[in-house]
């Protein structure tokens, strides 16, 4: 494993989280073209949702999967491998005649996505000191949890200016030339310890996927074909639970969920990764389809929550290294609820000023919650189980985030008349957010004091 300079390491960080950063963008940007992409290929909110929902299915299908390529592969290869994956899938998407082959793309990049969100912290992570984690992992949350927030602008500047193909060609030209940045700056600075690909593990973690599927198809209808794909899914997926921890060398070491110190960081990251994830998906479509605005004047309503985010991310590791968990978690999930209050209050206003606030408010709350909690949990461990936790944290937060989604999207559907986004599905909506940030605050109101 070669030893950096501090320019080469300067370098290294500044490549792998452009990339990290382009990636999450991706992962957010489709929301604000949704009524754009349903004139376009004629197909229903429920069917155009699908782009999201389908994207974080298989990024959380390939999660548990990034530990074996971490340790098994070399980095520079792997990592410039994804930004090459990724940007086939782009290319399938902006060359899209139909709806499937959009779709498609959009899931190649997804499994881009879901190798590298974990394998990028982890090797943040390996690197960086101890007393430093919480100052690097700032930077990490400042890239995803911003990225998602940035996404909904990017693409409503695109769509104003251009058309929805322009989004999927933005990511392309970046992505080419971080890959040529890549090959320069890149280097090998995970250590290996090959091991044998766990062939009936990957198999059984499709179960997975036809538990998320499922329940996601099941909202729409009903039928005794999706009972049996979700009771075999529950039963694959039992099996790769227990064959992780019978085995030597698992492929995903789930030793680490008996660390309570852990458990307690996984948990809240998801819970605060819910708030932002629904709120980068809901927004738009309440500024679009409720207030009447322009694509791109309702990306530029979520720049104030972007950047409040982007200078807070910034500023969580010197609040949680001076109060501890509990008191930055509170102040987080303080704000969460509070921003989820006030929309649903006043979504019958009509006020895009009001709506921004609050919105601004869920997504600064995420600030003090998401990347805290994942430093708080894998300090807990030992060097060699990080990219094992790290991809366990990255894995429920992503399935957090699909139920999420799918839980919103659907009361969404329901409570607003077919191929439309009503008032009062949107008060429903929030309505139901309201609750899942009160229970969450009360969550983190039992933590015990860490200081």
């Amino acid at each position: 494993m070669p030893k950096l300079s501090e320019r080469e390491r300067k370098w290294f960080v500044y490549v792998l989280l452009a990339t990290s950063f382009t990636f999450s963008i991706s992962q957010s940007s489709m929301t604000t073209i949704y009524p754009t992409l349903m004139h376009r290929f004629s197909v229903p909110i429920a069917s155009v949702q699908w782009l999201t929902t389908g994207f974080m299915l298989i990024m959380v299908l390939m999660m548990p999967l990034s530990p074996w390529f971490l340790k098994n592969m070399s980095f520079k290869s792997f990592f410039i491998g994804l930004q090459a994956i990724f940007i086939i899938g782009t290319l399938i998407a902006i060359n899209a005649g139909n709806f499937l082959i959009l779709m498609a793309g959009r899931l190649l990049e997804g499994v881009s996505v879901g190798l590298l969100f974990p394998s990028f912290q982890s090797v943040i992570l390996s690197i960086t000191k101890e007393e430093l984690r919480p100052e690097a992992m700032g930077k990490v949350g400042l890239v995803m949890g911003s990225a998602l927030a940035v996404g909904p602008i990017v693409s409503g500047i695109m769509l104003q200016i251009f058309n929805w193909q322009a989004v999927f060609a933005f990511f392309l030209f970046i992505l080419i030339l971080l890959t040529i940045l890549a090959f320069i700056f890149i280097k090998d600075v995970m250590p290996r310890e090959a091991y044998k690909f766990d062939f009936v593990s990957s198999v059984s973690l499709i179960g997975l996927l036809m538990i998320l599927y499922s329940l996601q198809t099941m909202t729409r209808s009903f039928n005794y074909q999706l009972l049996i794909v979700l009771i075999v899914g529950i039963i694959l997926f039992s099996y790769f639970v227990h064959r992780q921890f019978s085995i030597k060398n698992p492929l995903l070491d789930l030793r680490v969920l008996k660390n309570s110190r852990f458990l307690l960081g996984m948990f809240l990251t998801a819970g605060s990764y819910i708030g932002l994830i629904v709120t980068t998906v809901l927004m738009p479509l309440y500024f679009q389809r409720i207030l009447l605005m322009p694509a791109l004047w309702s990306g530029l309503a979520m720049v104030p929550a972007a950047a409040l985010l982007s200078v807070l991310n910034r500023r969580s590791a010197k609040v949680l290294k001076k109060f501890g968990l509990k008191r930055t978690m509170l102040i987080g999930s303080t704000m969460i609820l509070g921003g989820f209050a006030g929309l649903f209050i006043t979504n019958y206003l009509q006020q895009v000023i009001l709506a921004m606030i609050f919105a601004a408010l869920v997504e600064s709350g995420n600030a003090f919650m998401m990347m805290p909690a994942v430093t708080y949990a894998n300090d807990a461990l030992e060097d060699d189980l990080i990219p094992h936790g790290t991809a366990v944290v990255t894995t429920f937060r992503q399935i957090a985030g699909v139920i999420g989604v799918l839980v919103v999207s659907q009361v969404l559907t329901f409570a607003s008349a077919p191929k439309t986004v009503s008032i009062f599905g949107m008060l429903i909506s929030f309505l139901v957010c309201t609750v899942f940030a009160a229970i969450l605050f009360f969550e983190v109101m039992r933590i015990k004091s860490d200081k």
